[in-house]
């Protein structure tokens, strides 16, 4: 472990997941890699232990202060463990306060679990290849040469790659966050939390080609197709027509050029207003390809990362008790939070791995979890000839799902289809 950083702040976007922890839900994420043969626990566990002291600012618990949040660094590595029945299972108070994220195996898989005041998808995913990247020359005697996002285990953490970098490219003037509700697809709650996951994994360069036919990115076109089917949702369901509108985290690092590992990423809500009229999908991706555009620059985003940054720089939110804090957060996340957008699309992107680590690994995921009022949720990375586009939700109706895989093999995309639970059913 580090002598020089034994205890850290939450970053600005980390800041508002303790205080909006419910009873069954807290906000966790998952990046996974499918080996070729079944893993070997204990070289994991040596694994585990080589890693951590390379990522201070991820092996850490959650504590409480008087006013504010903070990690602290875990004195241990964490056991790894065999996976559950579904992923993401609550992550409870006394487990963020003893180890917030963890490493669990299944047959080929392994996985990374992150409560996500630690990181977001894109550092988790760094954490994940250094991990297996470690793993594997343990297991093979491999020599794993550093890049594609595996970190030298021979270096010390960097500077660079422990900041908040939110608080370094804040703008000047802050964006206002109002902006029109979004609707929101219901259902009947699974019980016990249960999370039901469905992915669809397509070929990588035909959905790219199926996306440019459209004039569209990878991002875009899903966004497209997914907001095509909502509207049709909506209307069927009838009542008040609402704006539907995609949810799509932007990593800032490219933007800005952070090495941080930490959270630096922040959301767009593109998206249309059905009252207006019918939208064909080539309209819907235009729209939503520009609304991105548009908002996916330097200047537009620095003043969204000012609209967070600034109120915890006021000298009332630094005295003000932490109990009172919580309270203040949960009300503006529950008006200007999760209300604007109707479900997320978190697109990790093409993944690449040193050469050496390819012959070993045969899949890479991201999955996202359900949010406090978002019943799905969807999340997709690329790697080698396969794209995965991991659906999840916490309620039993599978329409959302049944629709948005179909409407994609209908476009000409086919897709393959896993399920932890029965078969893509009716409601």
């Amino acid at each position: 472990m580090s002598e020089e950083l034994k205890w850290m702040r939450l970053d600005n976007a980390a800041k508002i997941f303790p205080a909006i922890i419910r009873r069954n839900w807290n906000n966790v994420f998952r990046v996974s890699a499918v080996l070729t043969e079944p893993v070997d626990p204990e070289i994991l566990q040596s694994a585990v232990e080589a890693v951590i002291p390379r990522f201070p600012s991820m092996a850490v618990r959650l504590r409480r202060g008087m006013f504010w949040y903070y990690l602290e660094q875990v004195p241990h590595a964490p056991q790894v463990r065999a996976d559950g029945s579904y992923p993401m299972i609550q992550m409870n108070h006394q487990e963020l306060r003893t180890c917030a994220f963890r490493i669990l195996y299944y047959k080929n898989r392994v996985a990374a679990e992150f409560f996500h005041a630690l990181t977001d998808g894109t550092g988790g995913m760094i954490f994940l290849k250094t991990l297996v990247a470690a793993y594997l020359s343990l297991r093979y005697d491999l020599k794993i040469q550093p890049g594609f996002g595996v970190l030298d285990l021979r270096e010390p953490p960097r500077r660079e790659e422990l900041e908040d970098s939110f608080q370094r490219f804040a703008g000047t003037v802050a964006m206002s966050r109002k902006e029109s509700n979004a609707y929101h697809l219901k259902g009947v709650p699974e019980p016990e939390g249960f999370r039901n996951l469905i992915t669809g994994v397509v070929d990588t360069q035909q959905l790219k080609a199926l996306a440019h036919q459209y004039k569209a990115t990878v991002t875009a076109f899903l966004a497209a197709v997914m907001t095509e089917t909502l509207i049709a949702l909506q209307k069927e369901r009838g009542g008040k027509q609402k704006s539907v509108k995609i949810t799509i985290p932007v990593n800032l690092r490219r933007l800005f050029g952070s090495q941080t590992l930490r959270n630096f990423a922040l959301t767009v809500n593109p998206g249309v207003d059905p009252r207006l009229g019918d939208y064909d999908l080539q309209e819907l991706c235009t729209i939503i390809g520009r609304q991105l555009a548009i908002e996916v620059t330097p200047k537009l985003m620095a003043s969204r990362i000012a609209a967070n940054v600034n109120p915890e720089q006021r000298l009332i939110m630094k005295v003000m008790p932490l109990f009172v804090k919580n309270l203040a957060m949960r009300s503006v996340y529950r008006i200007v939070g999760e209300s604007k957008g109707s479900l997320n699309i978190s697109n990790l992107g093409f993944q690449k791995l040193p050469e050496t680590m390819c012959p070993y690994v045969t899949r890479l995921d991201f999955i996202i979890g359900v949010q406090a009022t978002y019943h799905n949720n969807c999340s997709v990375a690329s790697y080698g000839n396969a794209t995965t586009i991991n659906m999840i939700r916490n309620i039993k109706e599978s329409e959302l799902e049944r629709r948005f895989f179909s409407r994609l093999v209908e476009l000409g995309l086919p897709v393959a289809i896993e399920s932890n639970q029965r078969p893509l059913a009716r409601r």
